[in-house]
């Protein structure tokens, strides 16, 4: 049957297999979906922008993966205060409450409904064999996430971890938040400009991210329970509603 109703700051594969077809993807634009979505957006078009910038210095290939300096390090602080953001948003909006600060353990429900270890990522200028990233597959095996691990210890001792700042984590932190908006977001970025989202797929089976520089792999791993079942007419309709994801049960 699938999911009649879409969760908060959740995007998912519908049960035709499409992620948008017939202005489904309207659901986003529900001002229940999300709070100040474009908020989040801006933060990562800034470092997406900044990343590239970086680019003109350092060349985006294998080779220079453990490159690390100190705009790297205020890249990768600011992307992950960015995910951390993104995760804390898509708890608190669907009713999570934790007697406790929240961390990568409550972060790491997201995995279980919105299939992030899933997602892929591929850089469209890339020299060597790095070029696809999936920044979270780590929460599939049970294991944590090296990157957001760097990030961690650069908090605590910046000067004796300071060799964490490096170009390779910092690539698969910006892939992350990547993936983290676009299984919330799916292409929207929640401007006022005209949107034709998804109107053709590609043929390697990727699409552009929001911004328009990476490109993403959504998820085609859902069961037909996890699926949205809803169309574009229910969206239009006078009881259409967004639903809270109850976490509590992870």
């Amino acid at each position: 049957m699938g999911v009649e109703f879409p969760y908060k700051r959740t995007c998912r594969q519908f049960i035709d297999g499409s992620y948008s077809d017939n202005g489904k993807w309207r659901y986003m634009h529900d001002p229940n979906f999300a709070d100040s979505p474009e908020q989040y957006v801006r933060p990562f078009l800034l470092i997406q922008k900044d990343l590239q910038v970086l680019f003109d210095y350092i060349e985006p290939s294998d080779q220079n993966l453990v490159c690390y300096s100190y705009r790297i390090h205020e890249l990768l602080i600011r992307t992950c205060i960015e995910i951390e953001a993104n995760c804390k948003a898509i708890l608190i909006e669907n009713g999570y409450q934790s007697n406790k600060e929240l961390n990568m353990r409550d972060y790491q429900k997201i995995n279980h409904t919105h299939h992030l270890s899933s997602y892929e990522v591929a850089l469209p200028l890339w020299k060597g064999v790095e070029r696809l990233k999936k920044p979270f597959i780590g929460w599939h095996t049970g294991n944590q996430l090296c990157w957001y691990q760097a990030y961690n210890a650069l908090k605590h001792n910046r000067h004796g971890e300071f060799h964490k700042a490096s170009f390779g984590n910092l690539i698969e932190a910006i892939c992350g938040l990547t993936v983290l908006l676009s299984a919330q977001f799916y292409q929207e970025d929640f401007t006022h400009s005209v949107n034709f989202l998804a109107l053709e797929g590609s043929s390697d089976g990727m699409e552009s991210a929001i911004g328009g520089y990476f490109r993403v792999k959504f998820p085609n791993d859902w069961s037909a329970d996890e699926q949205y079942s809803f169309e574009y007419t229910d969206i239009e309709a006078t009881d259409f509603r967004v639903q809270c994801f109850d976490y509590s049960r992870i």
